[in-house]
């Protein structure tokens, strides 16, 4: 948020109306750089690499490993960036086009990508787990179901 408010009641706010940052003017460019590679960081889960969990799923992205159900999940690189994207926020519905611009960018080809990689790593979980956490959201996208089995 930018602006020419200054109050702490001003700045809490903004906040508790959902900005990320806050910065009052007069400001420099390069303090709005430097935020705004701070942010772009923190987005991408570069700042932490804290251990994402969702109810028996769990994925470590320091050292790539994912136990669902007390067992290790082994998945290849594309699914576990899917993962990671899900589980950053369990229970939250990720379009098929928001995900598939996070894993490949402008690369991806067809629809077919990605379904085939969801189905992979579905697959895989089910099998460790003895049940899929990821939810199809019908014609929107996918998420993590942190509670009961489906």
């Amino acid at each position: 948020m930018l602006t020419a408010k200054d109050t702490l009641d001003d700045k809490l706010k903004g906040f508790d109306c959902g900005a990320d940052d806050y910065l009052v003017k007069p400001f420099s460019l390069k303090e709005v750089e430097a935020r705004l590679v701070a942010m772009h960081k923190r987005h991408g889960g570069r700042v932490t690499n804290r251990r994402l969990e969702a109810g028996d799923l769990s994925f470590d992205p320091k050292t790539l490993s994912i136990r669902f159900a007390g067992a290790s999940v082994k998945l290849p690189p594309k699914c576990i960036q899917l993962l990671a994207i899900l589980m950053s926020e369990p229970g939250r519905v990720f379009s098929r086009r928001e995900l598939g611009s996070e894993v490949w960018g402008d690369e991806q080809g067809t629809s077919d990508t990605l379904r085939s990689h969801m189905h992979e790593l579905r697959r895989a979980l089910k099998k460790a787990g003895k049940y899929d956490p990821v939810e199809t959201v019908h014609t929107i996208g996918y998420r993590v179901n942190p509670n009961a089995p489906s």
